[in-house]
């Protein structure tokens, strides 16, 4: 087992490799993830309000 101080070096060199995305892509693809979100909560509450609305007749 590595000694912390060795693995926090490596941890260090390994974050060093990574290609971090810029700010811009960071937005844009935040403001996908959170439309694309919203387009699906919307479909499936309308799904919800409409098997509500259809299983509440068939009981009356």
């Amino acid at each position: 087992m590595a000694s912390p101080v060795t693995f926090l070096r490596e941890t260090k060199e390994e974050l060093d490799k990574v290609t971090w995305p810029k700010q811009q892509d960071v937005v844009r693809l935040t403001i996908l993830v959170v439309a694309i979100s919203l387009l699906v909560g919307i479909y499936i509450g309308g799904l919800d309000f409409l098997f509500t609305n259809v299983v509440s007749m068939i009981i009356k």
